[in-house]
């Protein structure tokens, strides 16, 4: 794509910002700030021009300039601003983006209180810290907060499983009310989102007055961005913007359907109405002006003609149509899971023993656990130290003898090295029940080093679990450039099952793979890679992913009996060089010291 003189003027901004928080000559600043509005204004673009040999004569643009500009056209970077950058922390330039913060207040903010980072800057003003510096002032703080939190929602920063006890027990807090007959979490957390933007809470009661009063009296409310009389909207101490809104009776449904979403999947549901010549909106879905349906969901899509569709499905990829096929899926339910195929312990992963997580499974009612713990803790300078294994062995025998309500199954987690190989030898795997394995490093390979490298290990006759395959970590860490359909097609032919790692910042497949993996037929383990007991609670987060993703009970292999998760592991591997997908590359696998 050519460089644009949008793009050329962004430089030159971003330039005079740092030049100015440096304290920089004001004649120099000035000179990129006009050139800026120069260049942004001009009605030809510099990248034909210059590909035609001219460069034009404007004012307030010298040689110095005019250089500059011929690197940005070239090369898409400006040494200068990369050298600027260097002197700040890796976040700084993010301030610049928070409506009202020019560079001498993100200069100031940094003198003051070191703030370099969005993340600092919402602390301090939650603290009160940002109103004492001179030139802010309680307004301009609560401004700060309101900016961060409209930037929040349109980036989506706060994991949902952070979320969901606060908006939990917000809703509980409302609800103790007397005025209040319902309240009900709206939203991307009532759609099961991974990463969400703010909380949305919908009511009806007799009293919105009472109601919202109670609300922005809360105790963990910091700032008050709006209060009306039926709606209003808190920042609260984790930062994350709350909006409460009160609604009739008679619309709950209708509003409760509009607040939850998702966009698209509303649009859609308004072009059925429009259709039929009835009107949907968050008040109700009305024909000749007449209400017909809203005061319930269920009552909106039986007068569109169609079943109930549950949230989490609602992103517009198909449900509508299955709706209406009566195909909808038949999603897996919280008590569907039988087992967790990845569980660590105190060897050394995690934090408690072995009979201590069996112990808790048990009373999660679950009938059986794989035990993976990493190899590479066992590693010593003679190499993998088989013999902690052959302890681990023996403590899970113990704890087989100490609760035979729940099976244990001996396993591993095992690391994909950058070329497809694993770092435990055969010789080793051979000897366990089940073995997950997972890639841990070299996250940047291209996308067909990396989709080269799972479908090498896929080829191991042992691996029985990819472990969260695209090894993303929320909110921050994308998840690697790979091929999924390629892997998950070789994982279908080979009989190995792709993970939905529960973890709250894996939650891994996605909720777009997993519909892939549905339709594809491939297995999927939910597993909660617990590090603790408590951990072994994240399998249900791991079911909502799920649910989002269309999958059923008949797509997971842990929603089986342990008979037939016994008889899934014994079934042999195709030949390591058999499938046609994979000539190239399924090789042998090394032994390994």
């Amino acid at each position: 794509m050519p460089i644009l003189n949008s793009d050329v003027a962004k430089i030159f901004e971003e330039i005079a910002d740092l030049l100015e928080i440096n304290d920089e000559n004001p004649f120099r600043i000035r000179a990129y700030r006009s050139a800026a509005r120069t260049i942004r204004n001009f009605k030809f673009q510099f990248h034909t021009l210059i590909g035609q040999g001219q460069f034009p004569k404007l004012p307030g643009i010298g040689q110095d300039l005019e250089e500059k500009v011929r690197e940005i056209i070239a090369t898409g970077r400006c040494l200068l601003l990369e050298a600027l950058r260097r002197n700040f922390p890796p976040h700084f330039n993010d301030l610049l983006a928070i409506p009202g913060l020019g560079p001498k207040r993100v200069q100031r903010l940094n003198h003051a209180l070191g703030i370099s980072s969005i993340k600092q800057l919402r602390e301090a003003a939650i603290a009160g810290k940002v109103r004492d510096i001179p030139g802010f002032g309680p307004k301009t703080e609560q401004s700060i907060l309101s900016a961060i939190a409209v930037q929040a929602v349109h980036s989506g920063g706060f994991i949902r499983q952070t979320v969901m006890p606060q908006a939990t027990a917000l809703a509980s807090y409302l609800s103790e009310s007397t005025h209040i007959d319902r309240i009900a979490i709206a939203g991307s957390c009532r759609r099961l989102k991974d990463v969400v933007g703010d909380i949305d809470l919908l009511a009806t009661g007799s009293d919105s007055g009472e109601l919202m009063e109670r609300f922005l009296s809360y105790g963990d409310v910091k700032v008050v961005l709006m209060r009306g009389p039926i709606r209003g909207s808190v920042i609260l101490g984790s930062g994350i913007q709350v909006d409460l809104r009160f609604v009739p009776p008679e619309s709950y449904g209708a509003a409760l359907h509009y607040f939850t979403g998702s966009k698209p999947h509303n649009i859609a549901l308004r072009q059925i109405a429009l259709a039929q010549k009835m009107k949907l909106n968050e008040y109700g879905l009305f024909k000749d002006g007449k209400r017909i349906a809203g005061d319930t969901e269920i009552s909106v899509y039986q007068a569109l003609g169609l079943p109930f569709i549950p949230p989490e499905l609602r992103e517009d990829r198909g449900e509508i149509a299955a709706a209406r096929a009566g195909a909808l899926p038949n999603l897996i339910a919280y008590n569907d899971l039988r087992g967790d195929l990845h569980v660590h312990t105190h060897y050394p992963d995690g934090k408690n023993t072995i009979i201590e997580m069996a112990s808790t499974a048990a009373l999660l009612g679950l009938e059986y656990i794989a035990i993976t713990d990493h190899p590479e803790q066992r590693v010593g300078v003679n190499g993998f130290r088989r013999n902690d294994l052959i302890r681990q062995f023996s403590d899970i025998e113990a704890a087989r003898k100490l609760h035979p309500e729940i099976t244990i199954l001996k396993g591993i987690e095992t690391k994909i090295l950058e070329d497809g190989s694993l770092d435990v030898p055969d010789s080793l795997l051979r000897e366990l029940d089940i073995v997950v394995a997972a890639v841990d490093g070299n996250f940047d390979l291209s996308r067909a080093s990396q989709t080269q490298r799972l479908l090498r290990a896929l080829c191991n006759p042992h691996v029985n679990i990819l472990a969260h395959p695209s090894s993303r970590l929320l909110p921050d860490r994308p998840p690697c450039e790979v091929d999924m359909l390629a892997v998950m097609r070789s994982a279908k032919e080979r009989g190995i099952a792709l993970e939905l790692n529960s973890q709250p910042d894996r939650l891994d497949l996605d909720d777009l793979h997993c519909k892939m993996a549905h339709e594809e037929k491939v297995l999927i383990a939910i597993d909660s890679s617990a590090r603790n007991s408590a951990e072994l609670g994240y399998l249900r987060l791991g079911i909502d992913q799920a649910r989002r993703g269309w999958i059923e009970s008949c797509d997971v292999i842990n929603t089986q009996r342990i008979e037939k998760i016994r008889s899934w592991l014994a079934q042999p591997k195709l030949p390591q060089s058999s499938p046609s997908h994979l000539v190239g590359h399924c090789g042998s696998q090394a032994e390994r010291p």
